[in-house]
């Protein structure tokens, strides 16, 4: 049985306990079984909950840790969650990546660009292997999809700072190369933020409260995210965590935190 350490910033929160839901899925998708053994939280009551880090340990069968430390040191693999909280993250890279031990950071990477290249930093510093992924780039609805013209996003969230790296996430893996500029405009309660790649290649994410997850390629028919996307990124975390290569290479983390910090500050310039 190998072991994971959840790190949050309160671990009563809905991606832990998806995550943890799916796990025994994933397991025998990779054919190896883990279990989240060991939690730590910096808050220990959640806001969202009203549940304590050892009540939530208790209905999940895990350890509550004292410390990151403590954690670290008892799991095989470590994951950074906090997914409302990225501000927290390069702090717990800073305890944990000390440990080199496998480690999967949760959306959003990093507040911002700079903090993401820091993060990677620390994570060459100690050798430690990592990786970090919104969930979006796992539906299978883009798999197979090419485009030469354009790439059209859409979605929506309680907030465009939290829920744009769905969009941005999607719109890198599609394009694969770092955007030249990023502008925005607004149309009613829709955010509408324009992309120019290199070459001919054009791309626009949509935002709106109450939109949808989506894409068109080339101007195309409007394809709705319904895959099980959550899934597949257990099982490619679950991967990761036992090949120690991530699936695709750092350089698009790193367009997806600029393109995300880029299309916030033209926003916040409207």
């Amino acid at each position: 049985m190998k072991t994971i350490g959840l790190i949050d910033y309160y671990v009563s929160e809905w991606h832990a306990n998806k995550y943890t839901s799916i796990l025994d899925a994933a397991c025998k998708a990779v054919g190896e079984e883990f279990k989240v053994a060991y939690a730590w939280g910096e808050l220990d009551l959640s806001p969202l909950y009203n549940e304590t880090t050892e009540q939530w340990c208790q209905s999940h069968g895990a350890e509550r840790c004292s410390s990151i430390q403590e954690l670290c040191e008892k799991s095989d693999y470590i994951m950074i969650l906090a997914p409302s909280n990225p501000e927290t993250h390069l702090g717990f890279a800073k305890e944990a990546l000390k440990y080199g031990k496998p480690t999967f950071i949760d959306k959003t990477f990093a507040p911002d660009f700079a903090t993401a290249c820091e993060i990677y930093g620390i994570a060459d510093m100690y050798g430690t292997k990592i990786f970090s992924s919104s969930a979006l780039r796992y539906a299978t609805e883009l798999d197979g999809l090419c485009a030469e013209r354009s790439i059209d996003v859409t979605g929506g969230g309680s907030n465009l700072p939290e829920y744009i790296i769905h969009q941005s996430e999607m719109l890198i893996k599609l394009a694969g190369c770092v955007p030249e500029k990023v502008s925005a405009a607004r149309d009613g309660d829709n955010y509408v933020i324009s992309v120019d790649f290199p070459g001919s290649l054009k791309g626009t994410m949509t935002y709106g409260p109450s939109l949808s997850y989506g894409i068109s390629v080339d101007g195309g028919e409007h394809i709705a995210m319904k895959s099980s996307f959550f899934d597949a990124l257990i099982t490619d975390v679950l991967r990761f965590f036992l090949t120690e290569q991530p699936s695709f290479s750092r350089s698009e983390t790193l367009a997806v935190a600029k393109l995300r910090e880029d299309a916030i500050a033209c926003v916040e310039a409207l």
